[in-house]
């Protein structure tokens, strides 16, 4: 057995009386967020049926392959933070802060990628007081881009702290519980992409 994994079982077992797992909370936040995006996504596809012409009219113009490009690029952020997190049960500091800084990298990609579309929404005079298509459109990417910059401020709060002190058990169950919550913002975009972009575009 290698010592840093001797490590990480001895700060589990001295914080095991003493530590807050983090994972049922965080799992339980995730599934009530998701349950309250699923509620919008059915109010979505509720007011579409009332609405084809309006909705797959304002589909048509969203930009597809952006939206590709952002799926790709949270997918490929969310590949990283596995790694890290895979690197941090081995006990590698080093490591677990590349692939943390890597995600971090890659997923800024989202943000620049996002402006833009946003900006080239607003240059055409497009809001969510448009209709009701760019209403949710605006209503739901937006809640899941703050839900991103979440995710992002975690990535860099994970970096610090994995650069500041050895990888225990207490520390292991940070980097996981952050872990998830960023696979919450891929999965919640997972869902978003094909239906904003893809359901109805032509």
């Amino acid at each position: 057995m290698q010592m840093n994994e001797l490590r990480i079982r001895a700060g589990q077992a001295t914080a095991s009386g003493h530590r807050v797992d983090l994972l049922p909370g965080v799992l339980w936040f995730i599934l009530a967020d998701i349950i309250v995006f699923f509620m919008i996504f059915a109010d979505f596809m509720m007011r579409r049926a009332g609405q084809l012409a309006v909705f797959d009219q304002s589909a048509a113009t969203l930009n597809v392959p952006l939206g590709v490009l952002n799926t790709l690029i949270l997918m490929t952020s969310g590949l990283f933070v596995v790694f890290a997190v895979n690197a941090a049960k081995a006990g590698d500091r080093g490591t677990t802060r590349r692939w943390l800084l890597l995600s971090f990298v890659v997923g800024a990609g989202f943000a620049v990628t996002k402006g833009l579309e946003y900006s080239s929404k607003l240059g055409q005079g497009i809001t969510m007081y448009t209709n009701d298509f760019y209403m949710y459109y605006f209503t739901l990417t937006g809640a899941h881009f703050l839900h991103f910059i979440g995710g992002m401020v975690t990535l860099a709060v994970l970096w610090f702290l994995v650069g500041r002190q050895q990888i225990n058990g207490r520390l292991l169950n940070v980097i996981e519980a952050g872990a998830l919550y960023w696979h919450m913002v891929d999965l919640l975009w997972i869902f978003l992409f094909p239906m904003l972009y893809l359901l109805g575009a032509r």
